[in-house]
């Protein structure tokens, strides 16, 4: 809690100090600093933990439903007993139900009791628990129990209570914080011991060693730390972009590659048929046009080869056309049996059906990439590149390309194959003779954005890498409207033949990978990081979670991305738009500027104080300038500082024409340290020049000085901002605020143990105080840049 820290233990000690030795008054301003302090600490871990809780909403699995005859997307907690539950390959299921139907429904139950392979339900009334996860198939369930009435919640599990390792920043402030504590003990004693030794005044010996480790310690960087990222992810949220965990706020300033797949993150998912082509007439058909009977099969074909409730964007698009010209024709068979699905498989990108015709028995309907049906096909060469060449034409156009085949009638197999037993059907399709019947090409738009974004992320020194399911041909066409740079595209097949070392040095040159399978992805993001990069990979899929969790910045689709694909990414985009990562990379390059703002004016204004400590140490007999008062009202200067005004400055105009910066980069980088040391040095010559000024008793000397401090903390918000806002204006204000109501305060004066200063001593703060900012502003300037906005450079 906030009443621990180190900051406010000190501060009481001091006060309980106080206290025996009869001061109760300086006690009980001590005891107000404490509160005071505690009251601010507690805000900004309110504002952390409402900001998490937020994202904790917004990160919380989804639920389809059928209630009262209608579809509905809810939360969890919002599943009744008797909804019937749609369950699709990827969803966790949301609460424990039996099933009513199910085709290859296959659930993996590892949370529940830790078995690692999948179970197969097939059967009316099997249970299906909360908290399983669809590894393939789909199905409904009726709802029997939710929430806590769960198997699940009944064991006392949530998914929702992943508790993410400590960050890299958070792991070097831990040790910095450990170090300083370390020392600021080591001095404590030293101080007391040489103090008490030489005065004999052992209690002022002991306070003087507690102002000494309140100096030292800056207290404010790990709660800083824990703010900003926490409120960063709050704000990437706000564009479209969820943070599972603090982590990839901190991880996304240092990207250096976005590998992202084309449909629905740079292409809007919005697919439609365009052109279809009938084989071997090569009768060519456009949208807009009536569609005549020539294309009749071969559209049916397409439905027979695709889902019945489809979720992919092309199964849809053949769909609608269907729907819109064979809709009360014979071409539509809504009462013929599945039998079996045949899914993709790495070796054969073809997608395939059977069906049972009560009238001929069964009929097998395949669909996939071109150069897959002419395999599957067996098409002699001159067929097949005819064939290919027809495709090759329609990709040209920049259009999506599938193949569709058909088994011969009846659906015979290859004459040296036994048929099966009845009513077992084929293991594998290639058993089957089949025939091709044509070509579907289907265009999904670019989305408008992507051009300018990628641009963006270019100039930012990212380089964005396009994987697709289409081939080559297509791809680069889709590449060449998006912007991506000219060069090679390196198709699935290439990678198979590739070693890891060789595909690692192939990558630093491609930007267009076609015909990629999911279980791919997981060799380019190796491949990638092998070649020194930085990788966010995006991926919607069962299939993809592997690389998504290999990546260095995991990015699952929010609207089409599947369960697992979410909870194994760091980052989830909720609109699946590329133009909202390249904003949540500024996003973090801004949170991580910001941030190392922060850091270096904490490190610049407590040096000042924890030399001004030292004094008694290093010239025994001299009495201590600042006293615990001083300093913990120096902390309401400093923490709001750093965590509301640093927090909210806006990005820097250069920030996303700088290159990324280095993922295992230090916490306080070499401009970080240069910007620190040389701003907190002035301050600290300045305020030792007060220390000493000639003439003056203690009371003025501390006057002097803690009012250069005042006018310092607020001086270095503004000089380390970089923006002149209302925000940095009010930061700098705090300072100039206390010190005016300090002038106009005799009995506060008095409690703090300051003198009042004459006209010419204030001039000789205010203008001590303006060399010092304008010596501080001059060391950090840069060749051809004004020193007022050296901070907008995120240090390195």
């Amino acid at each position: 809690m906030a009443l621990l820290e180190p900051t406010n233990l000190l501060l009481l000690a001091c006060a309980l100090i106080y206290a025996l030795i009869g001061e109760p008054e300086e006690a009980a301003i001590l005891l107000v600093f404490v509160l005071g302090i505690t009251l601010l600490d507690a805000l900004q871990q309110r504002r952390s933990s409402r900001a998490l809780a937020e994202l904790a909403r917004l990160s919380a699995p989804r639920a389809h439903v059928r209630r009262d005859g209608e579809l509905l997307e809810l939360a969890p907690d919002q599943v009744r007993v008797g909804d019937l539950l749609r369950l699709e390959e990827g969803d966790r299921v949301a609460a424990d139900s039996r099933l009513t139907e199910s085709l290859g429904l296959w659930l993996d139950e590892s949370l529940l009791t830790g078995e690692s392979l999948p179970v197969q339900r097939q059967n009316p009334g099997e249970p299906v628990l909360a908290g399983s996860l669809v590894a393939s198939g789909r199905g409904w369930a009726e709802v029997e129990a939710v929430a806590a009435a769960t198997e699940l919640g009944r064991l006392g599990q949530s998914l929702a209570t992943v508790t993410p390792p400590p960050t890299r920043l958070q792991r070097q402030t831990r040790r910095l914080t450990a170090r300083l504590t370390v020392l600021a003990l080591g001095l404590c004693a030293a101080l007391a011991v040489l103090q008490g030794g030489f005065t004999g005044n052992w209690v002022q010996a002991l306070l003087a060693a507690l102002a000494l480790a309140l100096a030292v310690l800056p207290n404010e960087i790990p709660v800083v730390l824990a703010l900003f990222l926490a409120l960063g992810a709050l704000r990437l949220a706000r564009i479209g972009v969820l943070a599972r965990w603090p982590a990839a706020v901190e991880s996304l300033g240092s990207a250096t590659v976005l590998a992202v797949d084309k449909t629905g993150t740079l292409t809007e998912n919005r697919m439609a048929v365009q052109r279809l082509l009938s084989w071997p007439d090569g009768a060519l058909w456009s949208a807009g046009e009536p569609l005549a009977e020539p294309w009749h099969r071969l559209l049916e074909l397409a439905v027979l080869a695709s889902r019945h409730d489809p979720v992919d964007a092309m199964e849809l698009a053949i769909q609608r056309l269907a729907s819109d010209h064979l809709t009360h024709t014979e071409h539509l068979h809504p009462d013929w049996p599945l039998e079996r699905e045949y899914p993709l498989e790495p070796e054969l990108l073809v997608f395939s059906q059977l069906w049972r015709d009560p009238s001929a028995g069964w009929q097998v309907a395949a669909k996939g990439a071109p150069e897959a049906i002419a395999n599957l096909c067996h098409l002699d060469p001159d067929a097949s590149a005819a064939f290919l060449a027809a495709a090759d034409a329609l990709a040209g156009l920049g259009l999506r390309v599938l193949a569709v085949a058909s088994s011969l009638h009846g659906a015979p197999l290859h004459p040296e194959l036994e048929p099966p037993a009845e009513p077992s059907p084929p293991a594998g399709v290639h058993d089957f003779l089949f025939q091709p019947m044509g070509l579907l090409g289907l265009a999904d738009p670019l989305r408008a954005e992507v051009p300018a974004a990628i641009a963006t992320a270019q100039r930012a020194g990212v380089k964005v890498v396009m994987l697709t399911g289409d081939g080559p041909i297509t791809a680069r066409s889709i590449a060449d409207q998006a912007g991506l740079p000219a060069g090679p595209v390196l198709s699935g097949a290439d990678l198979q033949g590739l070693t890891p070392a060789a595909l690692a040095s192939r990558v630093r040159d491609v930007s267009v990978f076609a015909r990629v399978m999911p279980a791919q992805k997981l060799e380019l993001v190796r491949a990638l990081q092998t070649a020194g990069e930085v990788v966010a990979m995006t991926g919607d899929g069962v299939n993809d979670a592997p690389a998504l969790k290999a990546a260095d910045i995991g990015v699952a689709m929010g609207q089409r991305g599947t369960a697992v694909a979410r909870e194994s990414a760091d980052l989830v985009l909720l609109h699946d738009s590329f133009s909202s990562l390249v904003a949540a990379i500024e996003l973090g390059r801004r949170v991580d500027a910001n941030l190392h703002r922060a850091f270096a004016y904490t490190l610049a204004i407590h040096l000042p104080i924890a030399v001004l400590g030292l004094v008694p140490l290093l010239l025994p007999g001299q009495s201590l300038i600042l006293l615990p008062v001083h300093i913990a009202l120096l902390h309401l200067v400093i923490d709001p500082a750093c965590t509301v005004v640093f927090e909210a400055l806006p990005p820097a105009a250069g920030l996303m024409r700088q290159p990324p910066r280095p993922a295992e980069a230090p916490l306080f980088g070499t401009s970080t340290w240069r910007q620190a040391l040389s701003q907190g040095s002035v301050v600290m010559l300045a305020a030792l020049v007060l220390a000493f000024w000639p003439a003056c008793d203690l009371e003025v000397r501390r006057s002097l000085v803690f009012s250069l401090l005042l006018l310092a903390g607020g001086g270095l918000v503004w000089l380390n901002s970089g923006a002149a806002t209302w925000l940095t204006a009010a930061g700098a204000g705090i300072g100039i605020g206390l010190w005016l109501i300090l002038l106009v305060s005799p009995s506060l004066q008095t409690v703090l143990r300051l003198a009042p200063l004459q006209p010419i001593q204030m001039l000789a703060v205010l203008v001590t105080t303006g060399v010092a900012m304008l010596l501080a502003a001059q060391l950090n300037r840069r060749p051809g840049r004004p020193a007022r906005f050296q901070g907008l450079t995120p240090p390195n």
